[in-house]
């Protein structure tokens, strides 16, 4: 009998593990090209005495990454891992360059709007009587709050009612006429809209009638569409177990609807409710036609003109005075106004949709 020393384990090469790039190596490739970039954009700015545009230079550079991060992954990784590592570059690359103009715009609105925003008479004053510096937005934030809110009173229950009949009733033609309608309301311009209804009301009130509740009537026939496809889209989410469920306990199907679907739909019914009066109420074009444009507060939807905060935008910026600069500047602190009271609702969507939710598990 032979004893000896066993021979020692030989390492096998794994092609899938060796040379292969710590995870972390996208992040300083993604700030070196950015850097080279903005530099040499820079650079050439500065030679040329003009303006840094480091847009261009972020392009630029997320392009730079791509490519450098593809040859890195190539010469140490392989041709397999260098593909998929081009791949979620480029996804990488395409998220940034849609964040550009996001954040150019945050920016950009903040930068200018903060300043005139914060004077404590934006908010409380209106235009009333004020010629050059000073008045403020509080008519056209009112004015805007009383049409929205007028329009998601008109179109919920009639988008919400439409989208359970399309859903849990709806068949044959009268269905599929329903949803084309639909289909193309939702690509109608928004100056169609305030058309229409101005034409509308001016049968019944002759030439020349503005008020609030024109605009609200103009802004549901936009939102309509889109309360609409939401809603039907989250309804038809729901388990038809559930519905079964409650079906083999006989409750009717009207109930079954109200106490089952809608409940446990709610989240999402009101994340697409917020999102239309989010695309609604930036709407100009129909509000200036329907609604018109005041100094002067009114409380009133049913009588004379009401401001709403995008008309006043658009009349500050394209009427101002001799001196333009404040007209410029209130005009900046009401669209920074206007992209508060958007974030204000989504952040209520995401509120109601957290605790609203059905709960899974115990």
């Amino acid at each position: 009998m032979t004893t000896g020393t066993a021979p020692a384990p030989r390492l096998v090469a794994n092609a899938f593990t060796a040379g292969k790039l710590p995870r972390w190596m996208p992040w300083p490739i993604l700030a070196g090209s950015l850097a080279v970039a903005l530099a040499a954009f820079g650079l050439m700015a500065a030679a040329a005495e003009e303006e840094f545009n480091w847009i261009a230079g972020t392009i630029v550079g997320v392009i730079l990454f791509v490519v450098v991060n593809w040859v890195i992954a190539r010469l140490v990784e392989g041709g397999r891992q260098a593909a998929d590592r081009l791949v979620t570059s480029l996804v990488t690359g395409a998220f940034v360059l849609a964040l550009i103009p996001l954040v150019w715009l945050t920016l950009t609105v903040v930068v200018d709007g903060l300043p005139t925003l914060l004077d404590g008479g934006f908010l409380s004053n209106s235009m009333r009587n004020v010629v050059g510096e000073g008045g403020g937005a509080l008519h056209a934030i009112v004015g805007t709050l009383i049409i929205t809110g007028l329009a998601a009173v008109i179109s919920i229950p009639i988008g919400l009612m439409t989208a359970i009949y399309l859903v849990e009733y709806g068949t044959g033609k009268l269905a599929r006429g329903i949803t084309f309608l639909v289909d193309v309301m939702t690509g109608i311009p928004s100056i169609v809209a305030g058309l229409a209804t101005y034409a509308l009301f001016a049968l019944f009130f002759g030439d020349g009638v503005r008020s609030g509740f024109a605009g609200s009537v103009a802004l549901s026939i936009l939102m309509i569409p889109v309360v609409v496809r939401s809603s039907e889209e989250i309804i038809r989410l729901v388990p038809n177990e559930l519905r079964e469920a409650s079906y083999a306990l006989g409750v009717p199907k009207w109930r079954t609807i109200a106490k089952v679907v809608l409940p446990t739909s709610i989240a999402g019914i009101t994340t697409g409710v917020m999102l239309s009066i989010s695309r609604v109420i930036g709407e100009t074009a129909p509000l200036l036609i329907v609604a018109g444009f005041t100094a002067s507060m009114n409380y009133n939807p049913f009588s004379e003109r009401m401001m709403s905060l995008p008309v006043f935008v658009y009349t500050q910026y394209t009427i101002p005075g001799i001196d333009p600069d404040p007209y410029i500047a209130r005009a900046w602190a009401g669209a920074l106004t206007l992209v508060l009271i958007v974030a204000l609702l989504n952040a209520v969507a995401r509120l109601v949709s957290h605790f609203f939710s059905p709960k899974l598990g115990r």
